[in-house]
C-alpha cells in the first residue's frame, strides 16, 4: 500500500470532503436515480445511464479517499530536519543553466502544485532531492532535458 503524505490541514480537508461525499453527494446521486427511473424504460434512458455512472464516479472517490486516509502519513513541522531533504523540506536551489535560485517545498502527491512551487515527493524533481543535504549537487532527467542544481538552503 502506498504511503500519502498530508499536512495537518490536508488531513482534515480530506476528511470533511470524504464526509460531504458519504453524506450530500450519494444523496444527491440517489435522488437522480430515483427520478430517471419514473422516466420508464430503463433500457433506453440516458438520464438513469448518466446517474449511474456520476454514481460509480462519486463511490471511486470515496474509495481512493478512504484509502488515502488509511495509508497516510502526517507531515508535522518539527519532524522535518534542515539537514537533510525530506518530505515537508523546503529547498532553495541554484540552477546551474539559467543561473537562478529556485525554491520548492517537497509534499505528497494530493498537495502538489508545481505552479505554486510544491511538488510531489513522487516527481522527478521531488524524488532525486529526498535524503540530499546543502552543498549537493544533483542531475535530473527530465522530459525536457537534463537539469542540474545545487543545494543551497533547507527549511
Amino acid at each position: 500500500m502506498e504511503k500519502h503524505y498530508l499536512t495537518p490541514k490536508e488531513k482534515k480537508e480530506l476528511e470533511e470532503k470524504l464526509q460531504y461525499y458519504k453524506t450530500e453527494k450519494r444523496k444527491e446521486v440517489t435522488e437522480k436515480i430515483v427520478r430517471a427511473r419514473e422516466f420508464g424504460d430503463l433500457s433506453e434512458n440516458s438520464e438513469y445511464d448518466s446517474a449511474k455512472e456520476l454514481q460509480a464516479q462519486i463511490e471511486a472517490e470515496i474509495a481512493e479517499m478512504e484509502d488515502i486516509l488509511l495509508s497516510c502519513q502526517i507531515i508535522n513541522k518539527k519532524d522535518v530536519k534542515n539537514d537533510e531533504v525530506s518530505v515537508g523540506s523546503t529547498v532553495k536551489l541554484y540552477d546551474e543553466e539559467f543561473d537562478e535560485e529556485l525554491e520548492y517545498k517537497i509534499l505528497g502527491t494530493t498537495e502538489s502544485n508545481p505552479a505554486k512551487g510544491i511538488i510531489s515527493n513522487h516527481s522527478p524533481v521531488g524524488s532525486a532531492l529526498i535524503g540530499r543535504k546543502i552543498g549537493d549537487k544533483i542531475s535530473i532527467k527530465l522530459p525536457t532535458g537534463v537539469v542540474n542544481y545545487k543545494i543551497l538552503a533547507i527549511k
